[in-house]
């Protein structure tokens, strides 16, 4: 603490803080008690003003941040984080609760803003140093065994303000800083001159030494902030969480474990590790683990007992960790590990009121999170919807709109965007930096529906493929945003009347008989997709033939399952131009295709289809499968008919039969060369389907020694290559 006399009778007290201390906080609370100021100022942007005055307002509960940004460029912006044992917090709620003015006194953020990122100054570490000249490694132990559990008051600010002298003595500051110090120094005057008899001043206790007014000249001070840049800014409140206060993140003047300062702070003192214990016992009996009182009892005594060895003069974090690693654990770190996340790093997410200062969009997505019942949570939680309830389909609108907006509040895990069911998962957690994309995607439109329809419209305009464009349309689908779901399905029209590319054709089917299948759309949006759809379908149809004709194996093997996904999707919707123009596209595939793959593959789509009966099917095969074909060409037709699936093998024995007759007409040279295809087909078998097979062969050869006389021990020697063909471990075969 500092007091500065000046000639007009005013006192000026220097409270040097830390930002986010819980004693320092609880010391700034009993200081002003004690000196009851006629005006108190915080070291926070000036032009935050009207904003602060909300810090009264009982529904704005920390931990929140003023966010300010530039009008026209939303993503230069800065935070202001304060949590419930912020310094700055706690004196503005005093001076609301004593009807005292309260001014931010920091150089404005239209300045700042404006400023270069390169222009950020040099910092040091004061902690760090002071801790040193302590004898301790630790600077955050440290500080917190002087200020944070003490809070002593008044006496505390004037060792603090001795000491950030001394650390400062030889260190020039750099410019950004000295304008700000300079900015604080003409705010006291200011207080000063309006006559104001006694001020509390607020600030980082770096800047307490910077902050006597006697030490320059107004003049010398304007003269520092001359010909500053100047911006325009937007001011909000904006929910912040525990996590985000954490200094791992990233956060400056965060600090490491925002759960315990918050603990510290609520309950502080001797009583407030053993309230520490009896939390952590609540939390692991509610997560069906054993904890009893003498656990609590035992933890309590061990972390008093570890700060009296280790010299400190309350149990601070390290020793409230390891007593309890010590007794609730027995020395393990499995439950400690939810300890940490949920006790020490905390879970907490601040509430800002409806009517205070928000971007249009964060207020809009309040109203809507209220509605849904969602909680604005940092930790990750599951949430299962029901898409069949209107509660259900309300919050996954909300959602997949967040995400048409590159706001992921919720990530899909599972549901109707990947498997087409009537239920979705979604992981949710809230994190501040959101807030930041909200008022990005403002120019959009002051709704979080109207901005995510006009993203939509303006991403469908943009797309350069049609599989971009099909994207926007499953967004704008799952996001129920009907002039979005237009704009994409006209995307789609023109992105494929020039793309003359099959394979992308038929890459868009499958997501489009999905949408048209689940989509939760108005029945002229259906209307209008059904026809994009059809015409896709019949230009893919006359396209196949020459689509599949020179392809080598690797592009042969993506362009079959590109021909079952288009089978599939024809069969999802019941689809009439499965019954004729498929079946007879396929047909033509199968009898004058140069690749076995493609041959297999169409062939095995026209048994599944019903369209070739099994002896048209058994003919096909053993056509491809005779003496006179090469035995290459055999084996990749094989694997283009069974790849994936082995079913029809279970099912039809005399197909079964065709593929074991060609196999055993094989020499042994032809079959050594085939077998790695082989083993590459079968093993795309299902386990199930593979354990299946072997069994029917096993019964076959059962079945035939049972009849013949044959040498069991071959017969086990063949066993054994099947099952290896099979890809099954070698076991007893028989």
């Amino acid at each position: 603490m500092v007091d500065v006399a000046e000639r007009s009778g005013m006192t000026v007290e220097l409270l040097g803080i830390r930002h986010h201390g819980p004693g320092s906080a609880r010391s700034v609370r009993s200081a002003l008690d004690e000196m009851r100021p006629d005006v108190v100022l915080i070291e926070l942007p000036a032009d935050t003003a009207a904003a602060l005055r909300w810090a009264g307002h009982p529904d704005l509960q920390p931990p929140v941040a003023l966010l300010g940004y530039l009008a026209d460029e939303p993503s230069r912006a800065a935070f202001a984080p304060l949590a419930t044992y912020s310094s700055e917090w706690q004196a503005a709620r005093w001076a609301h609760e004593h009807d005292v003015p309260v001014w931010p006194i920091d150089l404005p953020l239209s300045t700042t803003l404006a400023l270069s990122p390169d222009d950020e100054p040099l910092r040091r570490d004061p902690l760090a140093e002071l801790a040193t000249a302590a004898g301790d490694s630790d600077p955050e132990r440290w500080w917190e065994d002087v200020i944070e559990h003490r809070g002593d008051g008044r006496p505390a600010f004037g060792a603090v303000a001795e000491a950030m002298a001394a650390v400062r003595a030889d260190w020039e500051p750099p410019p950004r800083e000295a304008m700000r110090e300079a900015h604080m120094r003409r705010e006291i005057r200011r207080a000063r001159r309006e006559g104001y008899p006694t001020a509390a001043v607020i600030a980082g206790a770096w800047h307490v030494p910077a902050l006597d007014v006697a030490i320059t000249t107004d003049s010398a001070d304007q003269a520092l902030l001359r010909g500053r840049p100047k911006a325009k800014v937007a001011v909000a409140w904006v929910p912040w969480s525990d996590e985000r206060l954490a200094s791992s993140t990233g956060y400056a003047a965060g600090v490491q474990s925002p759960g315990w300062y918050q603990h510290v702070y609520t309950h502080p003192g001797a009583d407030g590790v053993g309230r520490f214990f009896i939390e952590l016992a609540q939390r692991l009996r509610a997560a069906d683990l054993a904890a009893s009182p003498d656990e609590v009892i035992a933890g309590t005594r061990l972390a008093d007992g570890l700060a009296a060895l280790r010299g400190r003069p309350r149990p601070g974090l390290s020793e409230v960790l390891d007593a309890a690693g010590a007794v609730f654990v027995g020395g393990g770190v499995d439950r400690l590990d939810e300890v940490r996340r949920r006790l020490v790093l905390g879970e907490r997410v601040g509430h800002v009121p409806d009517d205070a200062p928000q971007a249009p969009l964060a207020r809009d997505l309040e109203r809507r999170r209220r509605a849904t019942r969602l909680k604005m949570e940092a930790a990750a939680r599951s949430v299962e919807l029901d898409l069949r309830a209107p509660s259900g389909r309300r919050r996954s609108h909300l959602l997949h709109q967040l995400l048409a907006l590159d706001v992921p509040w919720g990530r899909l895990e599972d549901g109707r965007g990947s498997s087409g069911t009537f239920r979705e998962t979604w992981s949710i957690a809230w994190q501040p930096e959101f807030s930041i994309r909200l008022i990005e995607r403002s120019a959009f439109g002051t709704t979080v529906t109207e901005a995510a329809g006009a993203a939509l419209v303006a991403r469908a305009a943009a797309a350069r493929s049609l599989v971009e464009a099909v994207a926007v349309l499953d967004r704008a689908l799952l996001a129920d945003l009907p002039a979005a779901v237009g704009a994409a399905l006209r995307a789609i029209d023109v992105r494929a009347a020039r793309d003359p590319d099959v394979a992308d054709l038929l890459d868009v089917l499958v997501p489009l008989a999905t949408a048209l299948r689940y989509g939760d759309v108005r029945d002229t949006d259906r209307e209008a997709m059904r026809g994009v759809f059809d015409d896709l379908v019949r230009r893919v149809i006359v396209a196949l033939p020459d689509a599949c004709r020179g392809l080598d194996d690797d592009a042969a093997r993506v362009m079959i399952e590109r021909l079952t996904a288009l089978q599939s999707a024809l069969a999802m919707l019941a689809h009439p131009m499965r019954e004729r123009a498929l079946p007879d596209a396929l047909e033509q595939l199968a009898e004058q295709g140069r690749s076995g793959l493609v041959h297999g593959r169409a062939t095995r789509l026209l048994h599944d289809s019903g369209r070739w009966d099994a002896g048209r099917v058994e003919r096909r095969l053993s056509r491809a499968l005779s003496p006179g074909t090469p035995v290459s060409h055999g084996a990749v037709f094989v694997e283009g008919f069974l790849a994936g699936s082995g079913t029809v093998l279970i099912h039809d024995r005399d197909l079964r039969e065709v593929v074991d007759r060609w196999i055993a007409s094989l020499s042994a040279a032809a079959f050594d060369d085939i077998v790695p295809l082989l083993r590459r087909t079968f093993g795309g078998f299902e386990p199930a389907e593979r354990r299946r097979l072997m069994s029917l062969a096993i019964a076959d050869v059962e079945a035939s020694a049972s009849m013949v006389d044959v040498d069991l021990e071959r017969v086990d020697a063949v066993l054994v290559t099947v099952r290896q063909m099979l890809g099954l471990p070698v076991e007893e075969v028989r």
